[in-house]
């Protein structure tokens, strides 16, 4: 081969690279923004939650008696605060087990506060698994040899997965309600 040859098969090499990288970084750039957005989804809906068992440990002490009332409003109380501090994770899984054991019939607390929070319940899980998802997706990519040896993303911390015992229980909707939804 003659060294022009070698010149344009370098030049070749070194394009294809280019847009390798090229396009890499923008997958980055958008799975990044794809974790910030599941992000802000989950953080509006598990303050949703929180914000819905304050309102039920608040105004229907009655239906659910002192003892719960006491745990659920600790752990709406924990949930806001570990959101800027402290293991949010832990305060979640502690709300989220105060919900699941309560019973299924709260007399006196209406149908659409018990509504209300079964379904944030659902949107938290759902939010969850869209933002571990796009976690997923990101440290694969950023984990591949290829990603590493260039050094893309280098300085930007890898996202963190966000797991809580999101199962669905407790709260019920009701007799009611529930006909209503299969109706």
């Amino acid at each position: 081969m003659t060294p022009e040859a070698w010149l344009l098969l370098a030049a070749g090499v070194l394009l294809l690279l280019a847009v390798w990288t090229g396009w890499t970084l923008v997958r980055l750039r958008r799975l990044a923004a794809r974790v910030d957005r599941a992000w802000a989804t989950l953080d509006a809906q598990l303050q949703r939650r929180a914000g819905l068992a304050e309102e039920l440990a608040r105004q229907h002490p009655a239906a659910l008696g002192e003892g719960v009332r006491a745990r659920l409003a600790a752990g709406a109380a924990g949930a806001r605060a570990a959101r800027d501090t402290g293991d949010r994770e832990l305060a979640e899984n502690a709300l989220g087990h105060e919900l699941r054991e309560l019973p299924a019939d709260l007399p006196g607390v209406p149908a659409a506060l018990r509504t209300d929070l079964a379904g944030t319940q659902t949107r938290v899980a759902l939010a969850r698994r869209f933002y571990n998802d796009a976690v997923r997706d990101t440290r694969e990519l950023r984990g591949r040899r290829s990603s590493r040896w260039a050094g893309l993303h280098r300085r930007r911390p890898l996202p963190r997965y966000f797991d809580i015992d999101d199962r669905l229980g407790g709260i019920g909707v009701g007799a009611d309600v529930a006909g209503r939804r299969a109706s």
